[in-house]
Protein backbone atom coordinates (compact mmCIF):
# COMPACT_ATOMS: atom_id res chain seq x y z
CA UNK A 1 0.00 0.00 0.00
CA UNK A 2 2.87 2.40 0.77
CA UNK A 3 4.19 1.98 -2.77
CA UNK A 4 0.82 2.93 -4.27
CA UNK A 5 0.60 5.97 -1.99
CA UNK A 6 4.15 6.98 -2.93
CA UNK A 7 3.36 6.56 -6.61
CA UNK A 8 0.18 8.63 -6.39
CA UNK A 9 1.81 11.46 -4.42
CA UNK A 10 4.88 11.73 -6.65
CA UNK A 11 2.80 11.30 -9.80
CA UNK A 12 0.79 14.35 -8.67
CA UNK A 13 4.02 16.26 -8.10
CA UNK A 14 5.23 15.32 -11.58
CA UNK A 15 1.88 16.32 -13.04
CA UNK A 16 1.43 19.70 -11.34
CA UNK A 17 4.89 21.02 -10.36
CA UNK A 18 5.43 23.36 -13.28
CA UNK A 19 8.63 25.35 -12.98
CA UNK A 20 11.19 22.70 -12.20
CA UNK A 21 12.60 21.20 -9.05
CA UNK A 22 11.96 24.14 -6.74
CA UNK A 23 8.28 24.06 -7.65
CA UNK A 24 8.14 20.56 -6.11
CA UNK A 25 9.02 21.86 -2.64
CA UNK A 26 5.50 23.05 -1.69
CA UNK A 27 4.20 19.60 -2.68
CA UNK A 28 6.83 17.92 -0.50
CA UNK A 29 5.80 20.07 2.47
CA UNK A 30 2.20 19.05 1.83
CA UNK A 31 3.18 15.36 1.79
CA UNK A 32 5.14 15.87 5.00
CA UNK A 33 2.13 17.45 6.69
CA UNK A 34 -0.38 14.86 5.41
CA UNK A 35 1.57 11.63 5.79
CA UNK A 36 4.45 12.42 8.17
CA UNK A 37 6.81 10.37 6.01
CA UNK A 38 9.56 12.94 6.50
CA UNK A 39 9.95 16.21 8.38
CA UNK A 40 10.32 19.73 7.06
CA UNK A 41 13.98 19.56 8.11
CA UNK A 42 14.32 16.36 6.06
CA UNK A 43 13.08 18.26 3.00
CA UNK A 44 15.80 20.88 3.44
CA UNK A 45 18.40 18.13 3.83
CA UNK A 46 17.08 16.36 0.72
CA UNK A 47 17.30 19.64 -1.17
CA UNK A 48 20.87 20.28 -0.03
CA UNK A 49 22.01 16.78 -0.95
CA UNK A 50 20.11 16.86 -4.25
CA UNK A 51 21.84 20.08 -5.23
CA UNK A 52 25.22 18.61 -4.42
CA UNK A 53 24.65 15.52 -6.59
CA UNK A 54 24.70 15.42 -10.37
CA UNK A 55 21.40 15.16 -12.19
CA UNK A 56 18.04 16.86 -11.92
CA UNK A 57 17.23 18.11 -8.44
CA UNK A 58 13.57 17.02 -8.61
CA UNK A 59 14.45 13.42 -9.40
CA UNK A 60 17.14 13.38 -6.72
CA UNK A 61 14.63 14.66 -4.17
CA UNK A 62 12.01 12.09 -5.20
CA UNK A 63 14.64 9.37 -4.92
CA UNK A 64 15.68 10.51 -1.44
CA UNK A 65 12.07 10.86 -0.27
CA UNK A 66 11.16 7.41 -1.58
CA UNK A 67 14.28 5.93 0.02
CA UNK A 68 13.39 7.49 3.37
CA UNK A 69 9.80 6.27 3.20
CA UNK A 70 10.17 2.76 1.78
CA UNK A 71 13.79 1.94 1.07
CA UNK A 72 15.23 1.17 -2.35
CA UNK A 73 11.89 0.09 -3.84
CA UNK A 74 10.34 3.30 -2.55
CA UNK A 75 13.10 5.33 -4.20
CA UNK A 76 12.43 3.61 -7.51
CA UNK A 77 8.65 4.05 -7.22
CA UNK A 78 8.86 7.76 -6.29
CA UNK A 79 11.36 8.48 -9.07
CA UNK A 80 9.35 6.68 -11.73
CA UNK A 81 6.14 8.32 -10.53
CA UNK A 82 7.71 11.78 -10.75
CA UNK A 83 8.83 11.38 -14.38
CA UNK A 84 5.83 9.45 -15.72
CA UNK A 85 3.56 12.49 -16.15
CA UNK A 86 6.33 14.36 -17.94
CA UNK A 87 6.89 11.51 -20.36
CA UNK A 88 3.18 11.34 -21.14
CA UNK A 89 2.66 15.10 -21.29
CA UNK A 90 5.72 15.77 -23.42
CA UNK A 91 4.66 13.12 -25.91
CA UNK A 92 1.14 14.52 -26.13
CA UNK A 93 2.23 18.17 -25.98
CA UNK A 94 4.73 17.71 -28.77
CA UNK A 95 2.04 16.43 -31.10
CA UNK A 96 -0.39 19.13 -29.98
CA UNK A 97 2.10 22.00 -30.20
CA UNK A 98 3.34 20.83 -33.58
CA UNK A 99 -0.21 21.18 -34.83
CA UNK A 100 -1.40 24.27 -32.89
CA UNK A 101 1.77 26.17 -31.97
CA UNK A 102 0.59 29.44 -33.54
CA UNK A 103 -2.92 29.36 -32.08
CA UNK A 104 -3.61 32.36 -29.77
CA UNK A 105 -5.33 30.22 -27.11
CA UNK A 106 -2.31 27.92 -26.87
CA UNK A 107 0.08 30.86 -26.63
CA UNK A 108 -2.09 32.58 -24.00
CA UNK A 109 -2.30 29.40 -21.93
CA UNK A 110 1.46 28.88 -21.99
CA UNK A 111 1.96 32.53 -21.09
CA UNK A 112 -0.40 32.06 -18.12
CA UNK A 113 1.61 29.13 -16.78
CA UNK A 114 4.70 31.28 -16.29
CA UNK A 115 3.32 33.29 -13.33
CA UNK A 116 2.02 30.08 -11.74
CA UNK A 117 5.47 28.50 -11.96
CA UNK A 118 7.05 31.71 -10.64
CA UNK A 119 4.65 31.78 -7.68
CA UNK A 120 5.47 28.18 -6.74
CA UNK A 121 9.20 28.85 -6.95
CA UNK A 122 8.82 32.07 -4.91
CA UNK A 123 6.86 30.16 -2.25
CA UNK A 124 9.60 27.53 -2.10
CA UNK A 125 12.19 30.30 -1.69
CA UNK A 126 10.27 31.85 1.20
CA UNK A 127 9.92 28.47 2.95
CA UNK A 128 13.62 27.69 2.48
CA UNK A 129 14.74 31.11 3.71
CA UNK A 130 12.45 30.86 6.74
CA UNK A 131 13.73 27.40 7.62
CA UNK A 132 17.42 27.96 6.91
CA UNK A 133 17.96 31.47 8.20
CA UNK A 134 15.42 31.89 11.01
CA UNK A 135 14.53 29.95 14.16
CA UNK A 136 11.11 31.12 15.30
CA UNK A 137 10.81 28.35 17.91
CA UNK A 138 14.00 29.51 19.61
CA UNK A 139 12.73 33.09 19.54
CA UNK A 140 9.42 32.12 21.14
CA UNK A 141 11.25 30.02 23.75
CA UNK A 142 13.75 32.73 24.71
CA UNK A 143 11.98 35.96 23.79
CA UNK A 144 15.24 37.44 22.53
CA UNK A 145 14.99 38.96 19.06
CA UNK A 146 18.58 38.00 18.24
CA UNK A 147 17.72 34.33 18.80
CA UNK A 148 15.43 34.36 15.77
CA UNK A 149 18.45 34.61 13.46
CA UNK A 150 20.66 31.64 12.59
CA UNK A 151 23.83 33.71 12.55
CA UNK A 152 26.08 30.99 11.09
CA UNK A 153 23.67 30.42 8.21
CA UNK A 154 23.58 34.17 7.50
CA UNK A 155 27.39 34.19 7.56
CA UNK A 156 27.60 31.36 5.01
CA UNK A 157 24.99 33.08 2.84
CA UNK A 158 26.88 36.38 2.97
CA UNK A 159 30.21 34.74 2.10
CA UNK A 160 28.69 32.91 -0.87
CA UNK A 161 26.92 36.02 -2.14
CA UNK A 162 30.14 38.05 -1.91
CA UNK A 163 32.13 35.34 -3.67
CA UNK A 164 29.58 35.11 -6.46
CA UNK A 165 29.29 38.87 -6.90
CA UNK A 166 33.06 39.33 -6.99
CA UNK A 167 34.30 36.28 -8.91
CA UNK A 168 31.19 34.29 -9.99
CA UNK A 169 32.24 30.88 -8.78
CA UNK A 170 30.90 27.64 -10.22
CA UNK A 171 27.73 26.23 -8.55
CA UNK A 172 29.52 23.05 -7.50
CA UNK A 173 32.17 25.14 -5.77
CA UNK A 174 29.37 26.98 -3.93
CA UNK A 175 28.13 23.65 -2.61
CA UNK A 176 31.64 22.59 -1.58
CA UNK A 177 32.40 25.90 0.15
CA UNK A 178 29.05 25.82 1.97
CA UNK A 179 29.77 22.29 3.18
CA UNK A 180 33.23 23.25 4.44
CA UNK A 181 31.90 26.38 6.14
CA UNK A 182 29.07 24.39 7.68
CA UNK A 183 31.56 21.89 9.04
CA UNK A 184 33.78 24.65 10.41
CA UNK A 185 30.88 26.57 11.95
CA UNK A 186 29.16 23.38 13.17
CA UNK A 187 25.70 24.30 11.99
Amino acid sequence: MIYLQLFIQFFKIGLFAFGGAYATIPFLYDISDKFGWFSHADILNMLAISQALPGPIGINMATFAGLKVAGLKGALVASLALVTPSLILVSVAFQFLKKFSKHPVVNASLWGLRPAASAMIAYALVVIIKSVLFDLDKFFATGYIISVFKINAFLILAILILLNVKIKIHPSLNVFIAGVLGFILKL
